[in-house]
């Protein structure tokens, strides 16, 4: 064979190895799909011109000619074992808790346990096989010990690549990972087996889990399969100590790992971390059950061991998820208190959660357009944990003529204000800072329990007050009286009264609760409470430098920049000075303002179990007055603990990191110092 032809088919697999990677690897697609078919159809014109070049690993080498007559079992060198999980945090903290002590035994402290967090996919569990690079078997997991060869079909899934882009890779790897289906590749696929006569699937697990397993790669090809690979079994040579190294090794060899992957230095920080997460887990287009938490270094994973069932390293923290089938009968969009401009779908009611659901999240005007969701289209939808309902997929096949694309609005539908972009391109913003939706918004925000918390004046009262022009902005609201609010509907002249007392103990709030209801960007209750620890008033706060504000521990320079344009715009001189106006307080209390001296001057006091003579809040408040600093998780920097009844895992790690205990007893004889005795 002549050496230039040779030449050519090697670049040819080179530069398809290399899109494939961008594609379904690192989700950075090069090319267009027509440009990526060109390239391996001139690849398999050239092989099939020099069969002799054929190789397996090739790109044309997907997919087989013939079905194979039955699926063999394959003996897992290491058991595929189960995990544990848990549904709520409390739990997770336990079983932290366990791991902590069984590393304690052995000489590691907590401090140097590193934890991962990864997104748990609803699909099915495969090993992939390599030896010398070179993708040699695929199996399920089966019972754990024994699973069926799958060679056949996981070599028709793109995202698998059939040799690894390694210029020396281990000996032997078995690759530990998830193949799943896209929602939106269902969709595509459901259209196809209408259009054809049989029925549509129910689930993107169905289909992965039948497809695997099928006996013919040709039909398995059809069905648009992926992978992400999570965790190895058996290897030799591959010299990776770490779940997270394992992670930056498989993205190098080309193996796809599920977005969102990472390591967290504790488990309180992870459990936030992955609360947070859970309200993003509708931008994936796949389906997600949970996450998986994982000690991160091997060295570690292998003293802890494992049961007959389960690795005493890993658990699966799930959340309840509830799946629902409906028609769209119309989408309508709502301006929040900063503006933003969100489309929500108009459902016909359905149970889901044991609750009618009759409105789902559709977050943004791009979403709306990447799920094709159209009025009239018939949808998933799906709530998971405390998130709001959203939509999952449409569901195409069913789809009942030429439905006309929704376009979003151009101008605020409250206040006809042309609508701008972000700069980061997802969400468009009404910018009229009069608009009555965002006066409204932001009058129910100052309003509730953790602002200004004005009992009784509920969200319908905010929505009268705007429609009847009585409040336009905060101020307003301290020159209500009684007359002003009994001609209102289901108002009468006791709860009138009630509601201008309620407002005038507004006044007296203080500025952490002040800074936390007036909707600063960034500025939620732990930010407003440091700002007010440091600034003692409104001027103070006005007077500050950027670098002043940054300096304070936990704001940094976005923060900062955010507070500082609010308090210098216009509109923020303005709401200051009204409600200076008007009488409300904008001077911190003494309880904003942790003293520096005292029994607990520079100490980090976290509470924990149920006290007698103190709510949270309160005891948060005494520690503040007695010069402490409360915080919410236990570490080495954590001086004492609180500990009341039914002390959990927090009191168990203060007992293993040294942590002095105080009981309620002992914690009020030590803040009596801080009230003179």
């Amino acid at each position: 064979m002549n050496a230039d032809i040779a030449a050519q088919i090697g670049q040819l697999r080179d530069q398809i190895r290399h899109h494939d990677r961008k594609y379904y690897v690192e989700a950075q697609p090069e090319i267009s799909d027509r440009a990526y078919d060109l390239l391996l159809r001139e690849l398999r014109d050239l092989e099939q011109a020099h069969p002799e070049c054929i190789t397996p690993d090739s790109p044309t080498q997907r997919v087989g000619d013939q079905p194979v007559p039955q699926l063999h079992p394959v003996r897992h060198r290491l058991p595929m074992l189960s995990m544990d999980n848990t549904y709520s945090a409390a739990d997770l903290e336990a079983w932290g808790t366990r791991v902590e002590k069984l590393l304690a035994a052995e000489g590691i402290s907590p401090a140097a346990i590193g934890w991962m967090l990864e997104l748990k996919i609803d699909g099915v569990a495969v090993a992939l096989t390599y030896r010398e690079g070179i993708l040699a078997q695929g199996a399920t997991r089966g019972n754990g010990s024994v699973g069926d060869d799958i060679t056949h079909n996981v070599r028709c899934i793109h995202g698998v690549p059939l040799r690894l882009a390694l210029a020396s890779p281990p000996e032997l790897v078995e690759v530990r990972g998830e193949v799943y289906m896209a929602n939106s590749a269902l969709v595509t696929l459901n259209q196809t087996q209408v259009q054809e006569g049989l029925a549509p699937f129910a689930n993107t697990r169905n289909v992965a889990a039948g497809s695997i397993r099928l006996l013919d790669p040709r039909e398995s090809a059809r069905r648009p399969l992926r992978f992400f690979c999570h965790g190895v079994g058996d290897t030799t040579g591959l010299g990776v100590e770490s779940q997270a190294g394992l992670f930056a090794w498989a993205q190098t060899a080309g193996l796809p790992v599920a977005p969102r992957s990472q390591r967290f230095a504790t488990l309180e920080a992870l459990i936030e971390g992955g609360t947070d997460l859970i309200e993003e887990l509708h931008t994936l287009d796949f389906e997600v059950d949970g996450f998986v938490v994982k000690v991160d270094a091997f060295g570690q994973q292998r003293l802890l061991g494992q049961t007959s069932k389960s690795p005493r390293w890993a658990i699966a923290w799930k959340f309840e998820k509830y799946e629902a089938t409906t028609c769209l009968a119309g989408i309508r969009v709502q301006v929040g208190r900063g503006g933003t401009v969100t489309p929500v779908a108009d459902l016909e009611p359905v149970e889901l959660a044991g609750t009618i659901v009759r409105r789902a999240s559709l977050h943004n005007a791009d979403e709306v357009a990447r799920k094709d969701v159209r009025v009239g289209d018939v949808l998933v939808v799906e709530k998971a944990g405390k998130v709001i309902p959203h939509v999952v997929r449409v569901e195409k096949h069913l789809r009942k003529g030429d439905l006309p694309v929704w376009a979003p609005p151009t101008e605020c539908p409250e206040c006809a204000t042309p609508l701008v972009r972000d700069p980061e391109g997802v969400f468009i913003r009404c910018p009229n800072l009069a608009c009555p939706a965002r006066v409204r918004e932001r009058l129910k925000f100052f309003a509730s329990r953790n602002a200004m918390d004005i009992e009784g004046l509920g969200d319908k009262l905010v929505e009268q007050l705007v429609a009847v022009g009585l409040v336009r902005d905060y101020a307003d609201l301290y020159r209500l009286s009684a007359a002003d609010l009994i001609p209102l509907e289901r108002m009468a002249e006791k709860s009138a009264g009630s509601l201008v007392g309620q407002i005038e103990a507004s006044r007296g709030r203080g500025l952490a609760r002040l800074l936390n209801a007036l909707g600063i960007r960034h500025v939620g209750r732990r930010v407003a409470s440091l700002l007010a620890a440091r600034f003692p008033s409104v001027d103070a706060l006005h007077a500050a430098t950027l670098e002043e504000l940054a300096a304070v521990e936990e704001i940094g320079p976005v923060i900062a920049a955010t507070v500082h344009d609010w308090f210098s715009s216009d509109y923020g001189r303005q709401v200051v000075e009204s409600l200076r106006e008007r009488g409300v307080s904008l001077e911190s209390l003494p309880a904003d303002i942790t003293p520096q001296t005292g029994p607990l001057a520079g100490k980090t006091v976290v509470v924990t179990g149920t006290l007698v003579g103190f709510t949270r809040d309160e005891a948060a408040e005494a520690i503040r007055l007695a010069g402490g600093r409360p915080a919410t998780s236990v570490s080495k920097k954590t001086d004492f603990v609180l500990a009341g009844a039914e002390a959990g895992s927090k009191l168990e790690k203060a007992q293993q990191l040294g942590v002095k205990i105080l009981s309620e007893e002992e914690f009020v004889a030590l803040i009596q110092e801080a009230k003179g005795g």
